[in-house]
């Protein structure tokens, strides 16, 4: 499936990634738009995590090409295309421990990209976000809960005034409870206008916040259209998904 880089804030065309000998990604072509939610569909170990890797720059692409806002960045360094404006939610948060929740926001925050013509994400927005947050500003890292790291870890990337955002896995491991309040932020995220790309394990949930998904199997992108659509296709859940 070939991506169409023109109008795309984050495009990858024709990916091939290896870990060593093994070859992940086999030619895998994604965008999102600006302003665009895409979801990453698939079953454990089929390239999700590696392809978010690669678009950052956190693993290069052994063959295709990346691109920004049209600018080719496959060999960019990873802070180099952060400062392009995409925030990165890691899987497993990766949030600072030693550092106070006050501390791990503000040493992300960044000012919007020029000619942004958006409401900038400060301390105070962020905080009016996660009021849980504002109730812990001077506890460190270590001692909050998984789900508080992982609004920190949204939050963090928020303070880079991204204008897309990729969150791998946000609610894993987290109490039912507190998975719907990171999907209330997920939502409201998407209201503002910010482009995300997001993978998560409750596909129903990221079918329900997405425009668009893809579907991934043994490193390749085996179905790919608007979210509404997959949705209602149970056969092809049943095929890739196995529900």
């Amino acid at each position: 499936m070939r991506a169409d880089t023109t109008a795309a804030l984050i495009a990858g065309e024709g990916i091939h990634a290896h870990y060593g000998l093994s070859h992940v990604l086999h030619g895998v072509s994604l965008r999102v738009a600006p302003g665009e939610t895409v979801g990453l569909l698939g079953r454990n170990g089929m390239g999700k995590t590696t392809l978010l890797r690669t678009l950052l720059g956190l693993n290069r692409a052994s063959l295709g090409t990346v691109t920004i806002r049209g600018r080719d960045v496959t060999r960019e360094r990873p802070d180099r295309i952060a400062r392009m404006g995409i925030g990165w939610v890691p899987e497993g948060r990766q949030i600072f421990p030693n550092l106070s929740v006050r501390e791990n926001l503000l040493m992300a925050a960044r000012p919007p990209l020029d000619g942004a013509q958006v409401e900038p994400w400060t301390l105070e927005r962020v905080l009016a976000t996660f009021p849980r947050l504002c109730e812990r500003l001077d506890h460190g890292g270590q001692q909050l809960s998984g789900g508080e790291q992982q609004m920190l870890a949204i939050g963090r990337a928020l303070m880079t005034n991204p204008a897309a955002i990729v969150l791998d896995e946000a609610t894993e491991g987290l109490a039912p409870l507190v998975v719907r309040e990171i999907w209330r932020i997920v939502a409201t995220i998407r209201s503002t206008g910010i482009a995300a790309l997001l993978v998560d394990r409750n596909f129903r949930a990221v079918l329900a916040q997405t425009d668009r998904c893809a579907v991934m199997e043994k490193g390749r992108i085996v179905l790919e259209g608007p979210s509404r659509e997959l949705a209602a296709d149970e056969g092809a859940l049943e095929r890739y998904l196995g529900v």
